[in-house]
């Protein structure tokens, strides 16, 4: 699908001013997209999952209030840093914000800087089918897409993120459609997510998505249980100890084996 022109839109010309609400900014971030990327944190998110190592991001109204010009002159000052790599807008989840993701990306590509690289790292979930017009601007201008699809079980996964998955599987399903490139991740947590059973399901869940380039296995950590503390939060996996990393091979191949047996079909 081809890039969107402003007169396209109903209404929502793109503007430098686009208010959005974040929690934070990386300048130099290396794991959020490829190369070296200026990410931006939005404030906001409506899953709650166990292992989640940013529940300083969860109240929608905290945070700060910025302008879509703000990061562009933030990203300016290191813009030599960025030439292989581009802009990340993760969270919180940020399609909670489609109308400051959509004029920011917008803005990477068509404004003064020329083409900047745009990546999306999002749950899904936030994705509304009734309201597609509004995700219209962020659908033509993103370049790359961090799935993170948390549970291949639609009760483990309201287990886990207090949330069912069906939003999540439609903005998967809308991405395949639009042929927008995908990286799935998928977080492997001992005890609920590490069985290639489990793994092997997920592949067969993603696999008529033709628009996946990569899958990353990532292992659970404990290096937000602090901020839990701080926060006065109970951490729901208390005591669950951190993913032995020399399993994430064999499990990567119960994904890829699955996406092979609904392609094969």
């Amino acid at each position: 699908m081809g890039r969107i022109t402003p007169e396209q839109y109903k209404d929502t010309t793109p503007s430098a001013y686009t208010l959005g609400r974040i929690h934070s900014v990386e300048t130099m971030g290396t794991v959020d997209g490829p190369g070296i990327r200026f990410v931006v944190f939005t404030q906001g998110c409506p899953m709650r999952c166990a292992y989640c190592h940013n529940p300083d991001t969860w109240k929608t109204h905290a945070g700060t209030l910025v302008r879509v010009e703000d990061l562009i002159d933030q990203f300016k000052r290191k813009r030599s840093f960025y030439k292989s790599g581009g802009v990340t807008v993760t969270g919180g989840e940020p399609l909670l914000q489609p109308e400051f993701v959509g004029d920011y990306f917008y803005a990477m590509h068509h404004g003064e800087l020329g083409f900047v690289h745009t990546c999306l790292d999002t749950c899904g979930f936030a994705f509304d089918t009734n309201q597609i017009e509004r995700f219209e601007r962020v659908f033509a201008e993103t370049d790359l897409v961090l799935l993170d699809i948390k549970h291949s079980d639609s009760i483990g996964h309201r287990q886990l993120t207090g949330q069912a998955p069906e939003r999540i599987l439609a903005f998967g399903d809308e991405l395949a459609r639009r042929k927008i490139k995908t990286i799935i991740r998928h977080v492997v947590v001992p005890g609920i997510t590490d069985t290639t059973h489990e793994c092997f399901e997920l592949g067969k869940l993603i696999g008529s998505w033709r628009n996946i380039v990569g899958l990353e296995m990532l292992p659970y950590h404990t290096m937000g249980v602090n901020k839990y503390e701080q926060l006065g939060l109970s951490y729901k996996l208390e005591g669950v100890r951190a993913m032995d990393k020399e399993r994430l091979p064999e499990l990567r191949q119960a994904v890829l084996a699955g996406m092979k047996h609904v392609r094969t079909k």
